[in-house]
């Protein structure tokens, strides 16, 4: 037999094996408290950055959908806003929407941050994790990268007592260790099931959200100290004059005067700094050079105003 004969009998062989596994599709909820790395794991899943992150707690306001494709397997990952104890109504948004992510979902990943003792927070996660149906419930233990082994071995059995998990892996996102471990694990628990988006499709929030969540990233990275929970953003247009540019427009909010006047900075350094940076991300997303026009307004209170909430997008919708 010639070797052209070995390779056709291999070929068909390997063709007829991939035909025999079935195609699993399903959605996957990531929840946690603040901090925990959520964001993180996701870009780490889909290969590039979509969801915004710093090391203010509560950075994530909006529910993120990203779609990761494999030969066998279509998983949508859902990036949730980290559970807290509100102090207002967008606090109170922020965690129903976390909520009601467990609702209708084939797998829960609950992580725990390796290097922060598991506490009174986890808890109250682990028994919203508890009582959902999600056939499948994952404990994820995150920030592999900056922990030694006694606090992995700590976090991992308090972590076992806090609710009835199907299985356990350590990762570092930021490293890419154990990303695919994670990967195979979800897929292998999906249901068996079409594709439910199309495979060129990565996310499935508008590019206008996505630049507001950029900018508003830059401003929780430079302005943690002072006032990054009062700092909101809308971009209020995305204007295409050529296929080589986009013009933005985007303004950012915030509570009170003095806070303003922070946001611009000192000979308007500040806003400057936010916008260079955020544009960098915005032309990769978009993939084209960007002339992006920011300004400040003054919105008084608007994290307890429903409506302002819902007009940022950040409400948990119906």
């Amino acid at each position: 037999m010639s070797n052209t004969d070995d390779q056709s009998k291999l070929s068909s062989a390997s063709d007829q094996k991939d035909q025999d596994v079935p195609f699993r599709s399903g959605f996957v909820a990531l929840v946690g408290r603040p901090n925990v790395g959520k964001s993180t794991l996701l870009n780490a899943c889909l290969g590039q950055k979509v969801a915004i992150t710093s090391p203010v707690a509560q950075t994530t306001r909006k529910r993120l959908r990203a779609v990761v494709n494999t030969d066998h397997s279509q998983l949508v990952i859902v990036d949730t806003p980290g559970l807290h104890k509100p102090k207002d109504a967008l606090g109170k948004e922020l965690n129903r929407a976390a909520l009601s992510e467990l609702e209708d979902v084939d797998v829960v990943a609950m992580l725990i941050d390796a290097t922060k003792p598991v506490g009174r927070g986890d808890e109250w996660v682990a028994q919203h994790v508890a009582a959902c149906n999600a056939p499948f419930k994952l404990l994820v233990i995150t920030k592999l990268d900056i922990s030694n082994p006694e606090q992995l071995n700590a976090q991992l059995e308090a972590a076992r007592k806090l609710a009835p998990f199907d299985d356990e892996l350590a990762v570092s996102a930021v490293e890419d260790f154990n990303v695919d471990g994670f990967l195979d694990i979800v897929s292998a628990h999906l249901p068996e099931g079409p594709r439910w988006f199309p495979e060129g499709m990565t996310i499935d929030s508008t590019p206008e959200d996505l630049v507001a969540e950029f900018v508003r990233e830059k401003a929780f990275l430079h302005l943690r100290e002072e006032i990054p929970h009062s700092v909101g953003v809308v971009c209020n247009s995305i204007e295409y004059p050529n296929d080589d540019h986009a013009e933005i427009d985007a303004t950012i909010l915030v509570e009170r005067e003095g806070q303003k006047g922070i946001v611009i900075g000192k000979g308007g350094q500040m806003i400057k700094t936010i916008g260079t940076e955020a544009r960098h991300d915005i032309e990769r997303l978009l993939d084209r050079k960007v002339y992006l026009k920011l300004d400040v307004k003054v919105q008084p209170k608007w994290r307890r105003d429903q409506n302002e909430i819902r007009r940022m997008g950040y409400d948990a919708g119906e």
